[in-house]
């Protein structure tokens, strides 16, 4: 079933649209191509293959929202200088930065608020004198004040230390545990296959007479098997797992979820290659919030070496409770380096990656998969023992190939067939929950499943984790989701900084959220609640400005939104979404 139909909104909330306007769409920057006269109009199958092809995928080659320009920013060494403290020297022989405050404070911008959210809450805002929200912190004589009776701020967890970013950049970093443990597997492997076409003959053993004779020091691996260390266990039964969502999955979005009743929550797809080159913009995507209690990493590869090597890498550096392997990336960038879905096309290096990185590590090691590569030809359920046997511990099943990408309804039937496969070993299934309704509906498909996980329904509406857990359809009020999004915003500017830089990221990551956000049909205003996954509204107005502005799917609307809470967006500020809304 193609994912489409119409969500019917109750008569009076729809809005008239005029006979000479049409709709464009409000995501795509408008160029002067679109103004040109086309004198050999389009074919049908033109137009629909063209459609396809705009509404697929990723934007690429977005516009830059934000750059800073060094010579007015203030140098590190003063940014934070307390009001007992001398301020230091800088260290830096050539520093293009600003070392008098004075200067610094009359060209630095206007603050966007008076009160600051981590000096509030925390009693101490590392931003400093850059902080845009500074006004009760900053002294007169351009100082930084401590409120000594607040607690201290929630440190993020995970960070990766300058000595380890600094072995891993010059490649000295020890991996000769990851490096031998996947040398072992191909070694087996090969050994395997030797003995296939020797007729299981060993080259070893030499016959003499009725005696039977070895060659070579005696070893107990064809007796005592390889076992797994010891790991730690997890309960997966009922718990409700926020899906690893790319770009818009961030620490404070994570922190929303798991108000709302997120059990199980897992950072944004990780390269292997660039956390092994120590990358702070790949290091930033496994850091975890304390709230986090039961918290996963998901790593991205196309070589066991990789994921062995990461593995062991996350082992001694980090705490995390489980590592998930990803095998559902669709994005061409990442497929045709046999990485994602690709490496479903690649089953040898598939099974060495899975037994590798499960040996190495001392926490549970999951995989993701989609049900294949190509529409006709699903692989997951034959799959899913072989998972089990290379070591994993559960599988997520999301029910769609890589050919549809987001374009059917997830097949929960077939979802079901790889829980039968599976006999007793955990499967999590994943596609199309946004209500109560739907992760009912799923359970009763699917009785023996461990549990669901729950990615773009958490997306445009994250309360449905209280809403599955109290077993209701929540008509929530635009002011009660404002007030979600200000708190992203606190829990934003506590992690990526006040500071304008830190403002400018918060706003990105709002504004990417806002393009899946304003999906949200408000249940007062639907004629057949609840909404479902495949079906988008008409142009209809809310019960109030508010509501109406965050159902706008303008890119404009989502910039005042975020105008309201984070003051004005630079000169020439432009957004494009990352993630294209070829279907809801």
């Amino acid at each position: 079933m193609i994912s489409s139909g119409i969500c019917v909104i109750k008569s009076q909330y729809i809005a008239e649209i005029s006979n000479n306007s049409s709709e464009t769409n409000s995501n795509e920057p408008e160029s002067a191509s679109n103004h040109q006269v086309n004198h050999n109009p389009p074919s049908k199958k033109q137009k629909l293959e063209l459609k396809k092809k705009k509404n697929k995928g990723q934007n690429k080659s977005r516009p830059v929202t934000f750059r800073q320009n060094r010579e007015t920013q203030l140098c590190h060494s003063l940014i934070d200088v307390r009001e007992d403290e001398v301020p230091p020297k800088c260290p830096k022989l050539s520093c293009n930065f600003i070392h008098d405050t004075e200067v610094y404070l009359k060209i630095k911008p206007p603050d966007i608020g008076d009160e600051c959210y981590n000096f509030k809450n925390f009693g101490h805002c590392p931003r400093g004198l850059t902080c845009r929200f500074g006004k009760n912190h900053i002294t007169e004589n351009g100082k930084n004040k401590i409120d000594k009776e607040h607690r201290p701020i929630n440190h993020v967890l995970n960070n990766l230390s300058i000595d380890t970013q600094q072995l891993l950049r010059k490649k000295q970093y020890n991996f000769k545990l990851a490096e031998n443990v996947v040398k072992y597997y191909d070694s087996k492997k090969k050994e395997q296959q030797e003995k296939v076409n020797t007729n299981n003959k060993n080259e070893n053993l030499i016959t003499t007479g009725d005696v039977l004779k070895t060659q070579g020091t005696v070893t107990d691996e064809d007796v005592v098997k390889l076992l797994n260390r010891e790991k730690k266990k997890i309960n997966w039964r009922n718990k409700l797992y926020l899906s690893p969502l790319t770009t818009v999955g961030n620490l404070p979005f994570r922190r929303i979820c798991k108000e709302f009743g997120a059990d199980i929550t897992c950072g944004e797809m990780a390269m292997c290659s660039s956390l092994l080159q120590g990358s702070p913009n790949e290091w930033a995507l496994v850091k975890r919030h304390p709230a986090e209690d039961l918290f996963g990493v998901q790593l991205c590869t196309n070589n066991p070496y990789l994921i062995a090597k990461c593995a062991l890498l996350l082992e001694q550096n980090i705490s995390v409770d489980f590592v998930d392997l990803n095998l559902g990336c669709p994005i061409d960038l990442v497929y045709k380096e046999g990485a994602g879905c690709g490496l479903l096309r690649r089953p040898k290096v598939l099974e060495a990656c899975v037994r590798s990185a499960s040996t190495i590590l001392n926490v549970p090691f999951t995989v993701k998969t989609r049900m294949g590569v190509y529409n006709n030809d699903n692989v997951a359920h034959k799959m899913v023992k072989k998972f089990e046997e290379w070591g994993a511990s559960a599988v997520t099943i999301h029910g769609r190939s890589r050919e549809q990408r987001y374009t059917k309804l997830a097949d929960w039937s077939y979802i079901q067939t790889c829980v039968k496969a599976a006999y007793s070993f955990p499967i999590i299934g994943n596609g199309d929950i946004l209500s109560y309704e739907d992760y009912k509906l799923a359970i009763e498909t699917c009785p023996e499943m461990a549990t669901v996980m729950i990615g773009r329904g958490a997306l445009i509406k994250p309360w449905i984790f209280t809403e599955i857990k109290e077993q209701k359809l929540w008509d929530i009020s635009s002011s009660e989701r404002f007030n979600i999004i200000k708190k992203y915003v606190n829990y934003g500017l506590e992690h990526w900084g006040s500071d304008t830089k830190g403002v400018e990221n918060t706003r990105r990551f709002l504004l990417e959220w806002l393009s899946f956000l304003h999906r949200y049909v408000p249940v007062g205003l639907l004629e057949t609640p609840p909404q479902k996954m495949n079906q988008r509204p008409p142009k209809y107005v809310g019960r109030n400005d508010l509501e109406t502005l965050m159902a706008s799917s303008s890119s404009m609307d989502w910039i005042k939104i975020s105008e309201m809470l984070l003051g004005p967006v630079p000169e020439g500020f432009q957004f494009l979404p990352k993630h294209k809304a070829n279907a809801y």
